[in-house]
Formats: structure tokens, sequence, C-alpha cells
């Protein structure tokens, strides 16, 4: 007799990346990712050279007030219709909806060149796009659970926090130099063509994956979204499962917002311009590429264990380490071993790796927790708190860093205060959230 065989791995990376449709999803929603990074560069290039009339006209001069007004017209979205396009996606298929998303978002980006080139045009038509997307991102984390298992959850979420963080510095870093390639190869007009075909091929990819999925209300009828929001509070307010785990996911974005202002001024302490700040984002980045491996060959083993609890003590650790790496490295004379520059990369890995022990599981917790015909307006509300998460660090740690250091007369330990404070702050805020949530999320991990 043959011995027998054992069952296959289906919570591991290896069989993520056989699966089929999660390999459609996942590349399709890279490539998404790319795109939107790269059309928030195509906007910057439009206002610097595009010509477009500003309006009002008192904005002849004020290139700046103009970049502003694009900026709220991109975010605004987010905080508006985050919880509504949650709602959306619960009537529709979730594959349909992502293609769907593609598709218009390709249409209203290849019409730029055609329309009159006005200010209120350009205000319009980013304000438009960034609405759509809203719909994008509730329909590709209700789609995850279609696409895997129970048992991939954790390494498929861990997967696409990692990505979506490559996604954001690779448009990021490829966007200007690729506009000024296909303009000037192939004409003006190209830069938008191009950006409509990555959305146009991300739709391809995502109509190549294969998923069984229910409809909810996919006619359209009865649809009642102020009754649908109640719905999707009142579960969150019972669910303390879901919802406890959408505070710690919450709680971590804040953070990733504050390293994001806080990174251009730490470049330049561990020997890189401040222009070159993406490199360190890019490190971090890395850094959850690993915590998605580690998840992937090793979550199922370690349920039952504090990972958020120790993905945040991880990253209050590297912040307050940040604050003082050039003195601990020259004061114990290791900077002749590792430049301190491979130092402060590997802290921000680190971080990193850190944050994807808190994406992860929480992550997969609320998709598997949540029933299929409630996953829209929870991702949805999630979407909405996230993007809110954002904005405030984004706004707040660079007056407050200034402040700071304006107080002590020194931008050094200004910038030193704050990254040990908010070290500090992390780490109570993870003991806190952990303290208050354990008996309801350990049993579930």
């Amino acid at each position: 007799m043959h011995p027998a065989s054992p069952p296959p791995d289906r919570s591991g990376l290896d069989a993520l990346l056989r699966n089929r449709p999660f390999l459609a999803l996942w590349t399709g929603q890279l490539l998404a990712q790319v795109a939107d990074k790269i059309f928030y560069v195509l906007l910057i290039i439009l206002l610097k050279t595009g010509d477009y009339r500003p309006w009002p006209v008192s904005w002849q001069h004020s290139e700046n007030s103009m970049l502003s007004a694009v900026m709220i017209a991109y975010t605004l979205p987010a905080i508006v219709f985050g919880s509504a396009a949650g709602i959306v996606v619960d009537r529709f298929s979730k594959k349909q909806m992502l293609i769907g998303c593609n598709v218009i978002r390709a249409v209203l980006i290849v019409a730029l060149p055609f329309l009159p080139k006005a200010f209120v045009v350009l205000l319009t038509m980013t304000f438009l796009v960034s609405t759509v997307t809203q719909f994008f991102a509730p329909a590709e984390q209700a789609a995850i659970p279609l696409a895997v298992g129970r048992e991939g959850l954790m390494s498929a979420n861990a997967l696409f926090a990692s990505s979506t963080m490559g996604g954001i510095i690779v448009g990021m870093t490829i966007g200007e130099p690729l506009f000024s390639w296909v303009k000037h190869s192939f004409g003006a007009a190209s830069q938008e063509f191009l950006l409509g075909g990555l959305y146009l091929i991300s739709a391809g990819l995502i109509y190549a994956m294969r998923i069984k999925e229910s409809h909810f209300g996919s006619s359209g009828k009865n649809v009642h979204p102020w009754q649908d929001l109640k719905e999707g509070l009142r579960y969150l307010k019972h669910n303390h499962l879901v919802s406890n785990a959408m505070v710690q996911l919450t709680i971590l974005y804040s953070v990733f917002a504050a390293l994001q202002v806080l990174a251009i001024a730490l470049s330049g302490k561990i020997g890189l311009k401040e222009t070159q700040f993406g490199f360190l984002l890019a490190a971090a980045g890395i850094g959850m590429v690993f915590g998605a491996a580690f998840l992937g060959h090793w979550g199922h083993r370690m349920h039952h264990k504090p990972l958020p609890l120790i993905g945040f003590l991880m990253m209050g650790f590297v912040l307050a380490m940040f604050a003082f790496t050039r003195e601990l490295w020259v004061g114990f004379g290791l900077s002749a071993l590792f430049p301190e520059l491979w130092v402060g990369f590997g802290l921000s890995a680190l971080f990193g790796f850190g944050a994807s022990l808190i994406n992860g599981p929480m992550q997969a917790l609320i998709q598997e927790k949540t029933p299929e015909s409630m996953r829209g307006k929870v991702f949805g509300l999630e979407n909405n708190a996230i993007n809110i998460a954002l904005s405030l660090p984004l706004a707040l740690t660079g007056p407050l860093t200034d402040a700071v250091s304006k107080a002590v007369g020194s931008d050094h330990l200004g910038l030193r205060i704050v990254l040990v404070s908010l070290g500090f702050l992390v780490s109570v805020m993870g003991m806190a959230a952990w303290k208050h949530t354990r008996k309801v999320l350990q049993d579930a991990m």
C-alpha cells in the first residue's frame, strides 16, 4: 500500500500563485493601482504644461491655488462617496463592477484631450475619475474571498497590501519619465491614451477572473441607500469582531500617512536627498512583501498569537529608532560596518513588516466574518474611515513638526521630538486597541 499523500496546502503563497482567479484579480488591481498614481502625476503635468485657463480669473498667477483645488477634487470623493459606494457594490456583480470602473475611467481620461482647455473642465474630470475609483476599492475587497478559500485569506490580504504599496511607489516613480517619453515620441495626447490603455488592460485581466458569486439586489429594485447605510452601521455596532478589526486598520493607515510626511525630512537625515523620500517608502513596501511571505508560509501557525500587537510595537520602536539613528550608529562605531543609509532602509523595511502583521490578519478577519451580502457596505465604510484617517495626519503632521521645531529652535530636535512622541503614541494605541479587542479577536485569529 502506498502512503496517503498529504492534502494540498491552500494557505501559502504557492497556492495563491497557482490560483488563476486570484492571479487575474491581483494583477488587474495592481495595474489599476499603478494607473491611479500615474493619473495623479498626469494632473500635475497638465497643470504645469497643459495651458489650462484658470477659473476664477483671479487665479491667473496662482498655480498653488489651482493645484490645491485639483487635490481637493481628487480626495473629496473618497470622503463623500466611500460609504455610498459600498452600498452599490452589494447590489451588483463584483466582477462587473471592477470591469466597469476601469472602462469608465479609461473613457473619461481619453476624452480629456478633446475637451476645452479650461481649468473647470480638468477639475470636473478629476472629480469624476476619483468618484468612480471609490467604487473599485470595496468591490476589490469583496471579491478577494470569492477568489480564494478561507485558508488563503490572510496570505491574499498580505500580498494585496504589499502590492498596493508597490503600486503607489512604481506609479509615482515612473509617471513623469514615462509621460515625457510618450509625449516626445507620439505627441501630447498620447499621455491620456497611455493611461486609458492601462485601465483597459486591467479590465481585461479582471475579465479573465472566473468566480462564483451571489447577486443581491442586482435588479436595482427597492434601493434604499439610507436604509442600507444604517444597516451597515448597525452591523458594525453589533459585530464587535469586525468593528474592532476596522479600528486596528484605521490606526495603521493613520500612522502610515504620518510617515509619508515625515519621510521627506527623514530622508535628509540618513544620507538621501529630500526629493528621494520615495526610496524610504519603497523600503517599507519591501518590508510588507517580506511580511506577506511570512504570513503566507507561517500565518496558519500563528493563530492565537497577538500579531497586531507585535506589529504596533514594532512600528513604534522603528519610529523612535529613526530619531536616534545617527547618534547611536556613530556612538557605537558601527558606521564603518553598515552605512547609515542602509540602516535607514532596514528600519523602514522593519516598519513595513510590522504593518503587514496588522493589515493581513485584520483584513482577513473582516472578509471571513462578513456575510457576502454585507461586504460591499462594510468595505465601503472601511474605505471611508481609512480615507479620513489618511487625511488628518497628512494635514496635521507637517504643521505640527514645524511648530515643535520653532518652539525648540531646531529642526533636527523638533523632528526627533515628533518621532519619539509618535512612536510612543503608536505603541500605546496598539496596546490599548489589543487590550480592548483581544477577547474578541484572539479566538478568531
